[in-house]
């Protein structure tokens, strides 16, 4: 049976909700039944509103008790890989176990905040492979030399988070999948477009001798009546993922609870076994209701 998650309020849904935003959104995820809550990197540094993803999953945490806790993702070149395994791991014991440590090469090079930490657009992929190689045995605790540093135990070691990756469908992006690992986090697919990559993606773990990754694919939705925001949802995705407005409708979710349990049912027909909604609509927290219902009537089949 597919999972359904939602993305927090972490970006300019923050000006309407205010400082207990995501609280309130975490806690009524979690009352509506979904799997999981997710914050991603999306740190500019030109006024952009954003929210700080580790902050922003620790607050989550601190107000549920069963909801998945999701990176979706943490970038690898912004983040100095014992410094990320450290707070990885000290959400993972705060959190009793709940986290799933998305990590990707993403994010806005040459923006004012790469720029300000000495992050760039250079070896990017080469990061976020050192990192996945280093990440679990720092987080397990154990002694684990870091790049041509001295090695490092971080304490108190506990169960490492499934590892997934967020990527594109490029070949050398599902090699890194499917060498390193649990799980792949696209987005911006259609479900024709996702199942092509997920047969890819099974080729490529047989060769490597390992189990095909789990598949958690991020959609846009806009749920519900809301048509305004579904035209600036559609028109804004096509620019930024060269979709036609056709893809673009099969890309993303919008229409009431049934209508949009059709379109998750499409997408796991295509491989996925969790659906994560980037909410869109004008009303977020009504969005997670929203979505609680989808969920209803997914898990009704």
């Amino acid at each position: 049976m597919v999972k359904i998650g939602v993305g927090l309020p972490t970006m300019q849904e923050t000006e309407k909700l205010g400082p207990d935003g995501v609280a309130r959104a975490a806690r009524l995820a979690e009352e509506a039944g979904l799997d999981s809550v997710g914050a991603a990197d999306v740190l500019i540094g030109d006024g952009t509103l954003a929210l700080e993803s580790v902050v922003t999953l620790a607050t989550a945490a601190a107000v549920t008790e069963r909801v998945k806790l999701d990176f979706g993702v943490l970038s690898a070149p912004t983040r100095p890989v014992a410094m990320m395994a450290a707070q990885v791991q000290t959400l993972q014991y705060l959190s009793r176990g709940r986290v799933r440590l998305g990590v990707g090469i993403g994010g806005f090079p040459g923006s004012p905040f790469w720029t300000a930490i000495g992050a760039t657009g250079a070896n990017r992929g080469r990061a976020a492979d050192e990192a996945l190689q280093v990440l679990p045995g720092l987080i397990a605790g154990r002694p684990t030399q870091v790049g041509d540093g001295p090695e490092v135990t971080l304490a108190p070691g506990t169960a490492v988070p499934p590892l997934l990756v967020g990527s594109g469908t490029g070949d050398a992006a599902l090699r890194r999948v499917a060498r390193y690992a649990d799980g792949w986090l696209p987005s911006g697919l259609t479900p024709a477009q996702l199942k092509v990559a997920v047969d890819r993606l099974r080729e490529l773990a047989d060769e490597y001798g390992r189990p095909t990754p789990f598949v958690h694919v991020g959609v846009h939705a806009v749920l519900g009546d809301d048509p305004e925001a579904k035209r600036a949802m559609e028109a804004q995705l096509a620019g930024f993922f060269q979709l036609s407005p056709e893809e673009i409708r099969e890309a993303t979710v919008s229409g009431s609870p049934q209508e949009a349990a059709e379109r998750v049912a499409a997408f796991a027909e295509a491989g996925a076994a969790e659906v994560g909604f980037g909410i869109d609509g004008s009303d977020f927290l009504h969005q997670i209701e929203l979505a609680g219902a989808v969920n209803a009537y997914v898990t009704q089949g």
